[in-house]
């Protein structure tokens, strides 16, 4: 029996896809629509990477939380690419992880026919070999959408990428080891959850992946910049 394929999992909005601005107006909107007193953007940024109706719970006190997100749910998609864009260097990595031999996997919190309409819009859809969405199981930190991204492939998972708390501890619990970005949303941003190996390169101004010695197993934190910018902007947890 052929080895498994080693494969890298990536979370999808904060770490490989900058969403956050159409996120939050189509959060807002749905809320204006109905003639409810608006968070202001600060407030909904802050609860930005939970599920959607834990975040509307906690932002519109009265309101129906179920209504509200199956709103947000019928206006997002057709919105979701306004502003919306792969962060630099992503499409770059994505086609030389995939050169390489690695599967390609996004896991999030997005459903996934949602999540899948959001990688076609942005292009990235010939880059990627599984997305995954949260489909009526449990949200990370639970593991299972990790898992079920691994097991639609059959990939052998080495490493989850992710912007928050929630994505490392859904990747430590699946097994994977871990690796957080800097750039994503700044109240649940996995590398401010407490002091970290900081990964480092000579040059600080590379403008594409160094992609030289990714591990074929398990071993050592991966050599390479996700986003075209320095490794010292990524933490190894």
């Amino acid at each position: 029996m052929p080895a498994p394929t080693p494969a890298i999992v990536f979370d999808l909005d904060g770490t490989l896809v900058d969403s956050l601005p159409d996120i939050i107006a189509s959060f807002r909107h749905v809320i204006a629509e109905r003639a409810l007193l608006v968070p202001s953007e600060k407030a909904v940024l802050g609860e930005v990477g939970k599920p959607l109706e834990e975040m509307y719970e906690a932002l519109v006190p009265g309101a129906d939380p179920a209504e509200l997100t199956a709103a947000y749910r019928r206006h997002y998609p057709h919105h979701f690419s306004d502003h919306s864009r792969p962060f630099p260097g992503v499409p770059e990595l994505l086609s030389e992880l995939g050169a390489r031999g690695y599967l390609r996997l996004v896991a999030t919190t997005k459903g996934s026919a949602m999540a899948r309409g959001l990688v076609a819009a942005l292009g990235l859809t010939p880059l990627l070999d599984h997305v995954q969405g949260t489909d009526g199981f449990p949200y990370k930190p639970a593991p299972d959408v990790v898992l079920r991204a691994l097991a639609a492939v059959a990939g052998d998972g080495l490493w989850l990428v992710g912007d928050t708390t929630t994505d490392i501890e859904a990747g430590r619990a699946a097994g994977l080891r871990t690796y957080a970005v800097t750039m994503g949303y700044p109240r649940r941003r996995a590398a401010r959850r407490r002091p970290a190996r900081r990964a480092r390169t000579e040059s600080r101004s590379a403008a594409r992946p160094a992609l030289e010695s990714i591990p074929t197993g398990r071993d050592g934190p991966p050599r390479f910049e996700p986003y075209g910018r320095p490794l010292d902007r990524c933490v190894s947890l």
